[in-house]
């Protein structure tokens, strides 16, 4: 195909990037041919690299949709001359406007060409046989072009993704070893700095759960390990001075259902459910530590998904509410919530109800100053019937609402 001009059409002025683009475009294929959509994938994956956005790469799918078959052959006809009413139709309604904007940016990034007509428009002139002899439109010929280069940024990103995956894999199990391990030294010896090492944890998981780049997770599991080493070495400590005292089957086998652990109400067991009443008559206050044979109202589904911060911690373990109230009492400390104020919460809203509520906290814990304290605000609300967890599970299920919308409405 016969190709006459490189220079844009009307006022658009002619710079080092067009005519630098155009250079590269007419230098020889590395490869005689390649699968457009195998490339405009591996594009997809390397786009930083060209510094194309999505919407970029929205219009470049639908110029290569013009192109008839699934390969990019050198020597081949590759110049699509779509109007901008077809291009907009295949963009999924795209804006005139915006799809102007996205085409240069395209070009610029020196994934395709322009090649203007004497007029500004698209078309195609045909040759005896109705071959394509001249094209006036968008070259998709620096994209064949540039096929190795693209292979390579986007195996480049891959292993950028898969270092930034292991680092958070990282990060994340340090956390859940430092979380249970600390728990378990302040239930054998409160005191002793169990607090401040929680505190250390709570303010690493707010941090972990901000985006990060290799380097801050690098530095977030150094920092991590730093802190697991200090909480292991204390239990060594602990174990050698007799502090620890081995207590026989607390936790029970892993075939066993049942779990140990601590509550005010001794009648009262992990699947104690706690019914969502709303908002409760003036004359008739809820009954607090009160059991009743229903679950909670909300499915344990649909808190799992609500708050999946939990799973960092528990991946395989949330199946049944005891699972989700043994899990609570394991991060209550990392939250900076006292054993008393868990106590309470227990004894007022019922244990399963208390864990969403945690759960709910922990989701939003970089949002909260004081954890234990919107706890405790949280339980006297209960105790006066005036709360349901159910609003703050469905405000952490709606994406766009306002951080402050998990704080519950009355009833």
């Amino acid at each position: 195909m016969e190709i006459l001009t490189t220079t844009p059409f009307g006022s658009r002025p002619v710079t080092s990037g067009i005519l630098r683009n155009a250079a590269a475009a007419r230098a020889p294929a590395p490869l005689p041919h390649a699968g457009k959509w195998g490339l405009f994938r591996d594009l997809c994956t390397g786009r930083a690299a060209f510094g194309l956005s999505d919407r970029d790469l929205t219009v470049l799918a639908a110029l290569l949709s013009f192109h008839p078959g699934d390969m990019l052959e050198d020597g081949a006809a590759l110049i699509v001359f779509p109007s901008n009413a077809a291009l907009s139709e295949r963009a999924h309604g795209m804006a005139e406007s915006t799809l102007r904007r996205h085409l240069a940016a395209l070009v610029r990034a020196g994934v395709i060409c322009r090649h203007d007509s004497p007029n500004g428009k698209r078309y195609a002139q045909r040759g005896a046989g109705g071959a394509v002899a001249r094209a006036f439109g968008f070259d998709l010929r620096p994209i064949l072009v540039r096929a190795p280069e693209i292979a390579r940024a986007a195996q480049a990103a891959r292993e950028a993704a898969a270092r930034l995956r292991r680092l958070r894999e990282e990060v994340t199990l340090l956390k859940r070893d430092a979380i249970k391990l600390s728990a378990y030294g302040s239930a054998q010896h409160p005191g002793d700095g169990w607090a401040s090492l929680e505190a250390r944890l709570l303010d690493i998981h707010r941090r972990s759960r901000r985006k990060a780049d290799a380097a801050a997770l690098a530095a977030l599991r150094d920092e991590t390990a730093a802190l697991l080493r200090e909480i292991r070495t204390r239990l060594e400590t602990m174990e050698e001075t007799g502090v620890i005292v081995e207590t026989e089957n607390l936790d029970g086998s892993d075939g066993d259902s049942g779990r140990h652990y601590q509550n005010s109400k001794p009648d009262s067991h992990c699947l104690e459910p706690c019914r969502e009443t709303g908002r409760a008559a003036p004359d008739v206050p809820p009954v607090r530590g009160a059991r009743t044979d229903a679950e909670p109202v909300l499915p344990l589904a649909l808190v799992l998904k609500a708050c999946p911060d939990i799973a960092e911690y528990f991946p395989d373990d949330l199946r049944h509410w005891r699972d989700l109230c043994r899990a609570a009492d394991t991060v209550r400390g990392m939250l900076g919530v006292s054993p008393d104020a868990w106590r309470q919460a227990i004894a007022v809203m019922g244990h399963p109800t208390a864990a969403i509520v945690l759960l709910c906290i922990l989701q939003r814990v970089t949002h909260i100053r004081s954890p234990g304290g919107y706890l405790r605000s949280l339980t006297a609300r209960a105790e006066a019937g005036e709360f349901s967890p159910g609003p703050m599970v469905m405000a952490l299920l709606a994406p766009r609402r306002a951080v402050d919308s998990c704080q519950p409405a009355p009833g």
